[in-house]
């Protein structure tokens, strides 16, 4: 008799936490596990920021899925994902085919620019580890070029990042401790160059406390960062934003969009009825109408029935849809009832540099400064622990002095 076969794509926080835990949650002999991925690595999302401002390497944000994953136990594929033909049990990869008893698909995000002409073409993103590296070499090749260019054009040192949520805030605050070491190297007054960040709402990190907000705000001025709140963005130049109702032109060498993110386009591609692009899923986190189909982490919103409203799509929450997702295979697997995810707040906290941040940990205590910074990195850490142990925290935890 043959086992079933459970397939999960994408080794993102979700699909790297559902598949060990389907190791943990099932003998040898009860299942065939196997984890799709486009790269032989895993990469920490919630550093890509750092990856981006040039403030850790790019190797420290990542680690090899063979290395933590056993591929004894579970067999890896590394290729894309092309679509899922839900009527025949089948993920088509770009260079071959695979079939499924049941399926989890947790391929993450990519950006959304909300229709806004010209940002597709002339802006970076920070949606992965390539596209962190070319901002990093972007970023230092504007500087090398000011120092050693006939012509000085200050514009060309001015950084510019779209959008004042969760992303674009930790970024700036990378750069803020980047740019002076960036200045120092070539020799460049810090004055010239200039952090811009631009978010359309009234209020940089919409959602968050008013305290917590008016204390990022006021770090980040302090070390050089300048806000232009209420400021919707009309057009993505090459060397600009077009913002407000006057068409201001804010120029820049460096354009950065962080303004929003959507599910994979793999799920439109599938058929799944989508909003804004993403599947809402059951309380048992499977797709509306399917027994053994499975969406978590970005391309899921997860309903918080008591308030109406989605459940955050944070790390910490896909890595507890994993749990949730590898208990009800097995509930399947052994004709159980399923059980439905319950979201267990630890608190959001923002890094707003290497020795600052804030935010909220627990029941709501709020943290500010080196201590919110210091939780920031016990966050950071916890994630590496529950993916790898021990090994895995020694190798490439967060143990950066203050």
């Amino acid at each position: 008799m043959n086992k079933p076969k459970i397939v999960v794509l994408g080794a993102g926080y979700a699909g790297m936490m559902t598949t060990k835990k389907l190791t943990q949650n099932l003998g040898i002999d009860e299942a065939e596990i196997v984890l799709v991925n486009k790269h032989n690595y895993h990469y920490e999302t919630t550093w890509l920021h750092e990856v981006a401002a040039g403030t850790i390497n790019h190797n420290r944000a990542r680690f090899m899925i063979s290395d933590v994953i056993s591929p004894n136990r579970v067999r890896l594929i590394y290729d894309s994902v092309v679509e899922v033909k839900r009527d025949e049990n089948l993920v088509v990869l770009e260079n071959s085919e695979i079939s499924y008893d049941y399926l989890v698909i947790s391929l993450g995000f990519v950006t959304n620019t909300f229709g806004i002409k010209g940002m597709e073409e002339n802006a970076f993103f920070i949606q992965d580890i390539d596209s962190c590296q070319l901002i990093r070499e972007h970023i230092e090749y504007q500087f090398a070029q000011y120092k050693n260019g006939e012509e000085k054009d200050d514009d060309s040192l001015t950084i510019l990042v779209g959008g004042g949520g969760f992303t674009g805030i930790e970024f700036v605050g990378e750069l803020a401790e980047k740019v002076p070491q960036l200045c120092k190297k070539y020799d460049i007054d810090r004055s010239k160059v200039r952090i811009i960040n631009v978010e359309a709402a009234p209020s940089i990190m919409p959602g968050f406390d008013k305290d917590l907000v008016t204390y990022a705000k006021k770090s980040l001025q302090e070390r050089g960062v300048e806000f232009r709140e209420g400021a919707a963005i009309k057009e993505c130049k090459a060397d600009c934003f077009v913002v407000g109702e006057d068409n201001e032109e804010i120029k820049a060498g460096t354009i950065v969009w962080t303004g929003g993110v959507t599910g994979s386009p793999v799920l439109s591609k599938s058929g799944f009825e989508l909003t804004k692009g993403k599947v809402t899923v059951n309380g048992d986190l499977r797709a509306p109408g399917e027994d053994n189909i499975f969406i978590l982490g970005d391309c899921a919103w997860v309903m918080n029935e008591a308030e109406g409203r989605p459940f955050p799509p944070t790390a910490q929450a896909a890595m507890q849809h994993a749990t949730t997702c590898a208990n009800n295979i097995k509930a399947l697997l052994h004709n159980e009832p399923l059980t439905n995810f319950v979201f267990d707040d630890k608190g959001t906290v923002a890094s707003l540099g290497v020795t600052d941040a804030m935010g909220t940990v627990f029941s709501g205590t709020k943290l500010y400064g080196k201590s919110a910074a210091a939780m920031k990195k016990v966050i950071d850490n916890r994630s590496l622990f529950l993916q790898g142990g021990p090994r895995l925290l020694l190798k490439k935890g967060k143990v950066r002095p203050f």
